[in-house]
């Protein structure tokens, strides 16, 4: 089970990892915490931020971001598995094999 840390330090952490140029593992490993870990809390963060700031998307936009979302999400996968092929079938195709 990951240790429990106190909201207030998950606040502070996340204020200092958006406050400054440092990148998210040097930001982790001075509090002493694994760059997941501060992912994680971000999220949470941003997730709370955009409850709490009211929802300035109606209904229908936020349906079309996670439409957009998702398909985005399949084009990413999509266009892995055509690198994926490609890499292999190019090294199929090598002279002198």
């Amino acid at each position: 089970m990951p240790k429990a840390f106190p909201k207030e330090f998950r606040e502070d952490v996340v204020r200092v990892y958006r406050d400054s140029d440092a990148s998210m593992a040097q930001v982790a490993k001075d509090f002493g915490i694994s760059a997941s870990c501060l992912k994680r809390w971000l999220a949470i963060d941003e997730r709370n931020s955009t409850r709490s700031s009211g929802s300035s998307t109606s209904g229908s936009e936020s349906d079309a971001l996670r439409e957009a979302n998702k398909r985005i999400k399949l084009l990413e996968q999509e266009n892995e598995v055509l690198r994926r092929a490609a890499a292999y079938l190019s090294q199929a195709h090598l002279p002198g094999k």
